[in-house]
């Protein structure tokens, strides 16, 4: 199973349109993120034309995305569950992982998707997978564009981040 996961879209003030390299791998996705700050509910729309899209709101969204997919989620693939949450709401920047990370405390997970900093992450914290997938379309201070692929096979979970340096 492949997940594409992707966060901070900032749609349409960042960018116009889904980035191709970003389409290039939507297209055989069997699941898609979206960890929040999509701003637009025409970005859903147009990531759902690819598969199933599942995602929170950001701090940048409006009533109608936080009504449709709300701050937290926790979502199951094939027996590993994956807590979804945008990370804001931290009272100091750098503390976004440990917020997004407190907000499923008591929670079982196998992993955790945050967004809100655009600076990808990829670890493990214990038993726990830590993914930050960064920007697809507003890199800020990080050198490239980013999303991210979970995969679900053979029984196991892993990730790894897409970079790229041209957001068309």
């Amino acid at each position: 199973m492949k997940i594409v996961v992707v966060s901070d879209t900032h749609m349409p003030r960042m960018n116009k349109k889904l980035p191709e390299r970003l389409i290039r791998e939507l297209v055989n996705a069997d699941e898609i993120i979206h960890a929040g700050d999509w701003t637009n509910l025409a970005v859903y729309e147009e990531l759902a034309k690819y598969t199933t899209t599942h995602g929170v709101a950001g701090n940048n969204d409006g009533e109608d995305i936080i009504k449709q997919f709300g701050y937290r989620k926790v979502l199951k693939f094939e027996g590993y569950r994956i807590g979804i949450v945008h990370g804001h709401g931290a009272v100091k920047r750098k503390a976004t992982e440990s917020h997004a990370i407190d907000t499923f405390k008591g929670v079982r997970l196998d992993a955790l998707v945050y967004g809100h900093s655009h600076i990808p992450v990829l670890k493990r914290i214990g038993g726990l997978l830590v993914f930050n997938p960064g920007s697809p379309t507003d890199k800020r201070r990080q050198s490239l564009y980013s999303f991210g692929i979970l995969r679900v096979e053979e029984g196991l979970l892993s990730a790894k981040h897409v970079f790229y340096s041209d957001k068309t």
